[in-house]
């Protein structure tokens, strides 16, 4: 299965440092077992189109062998850090998991 979760942060932790801190929690993310591997990113420039949504910030995305493993990941020491640390500087976070 597929995690994907999309950030929009506050006007207020837009700044270098902030979005430096903010990647950085990111990359930690990517390393939890029982994750199979993923990545962050900010929105790409493709072609606009009615379809396309790129008002969020930064966008994750982890792959799971089992809804057990995204389970387990959702408890790891690591990601309830994260959640946490950066849980005051979101304005909105979406999640879609695909499985």
């Amino acid at each position: 299965m597929e995690h994907h979760v999309y950030f929009w942060l506050k006007d207020d932790a837009k700044s270098d440092a902030a979005r430096a801190e903010f990647e950085a929690g990111l990359e930690s993310l990517l390393g939890i077992s029982p994750a199979l591997g993923g990545m962050w990113g900010k929105p790409s420039p493709v072609a606009l189109r009615p379809v396309c949504d790129q008002s969020w910030d930064y966008g994750l995305s982890l792959r799971f062998a089992t809804v057990a493993d995204h389970d387990a990941y959702q408890e790891a020491p690591v990601h309830l850090a994260f959640i946490d640390r950066f849980r005051e500087i979101w304005a909105r976070v979406l999640v879609m998991d695909v499985g």
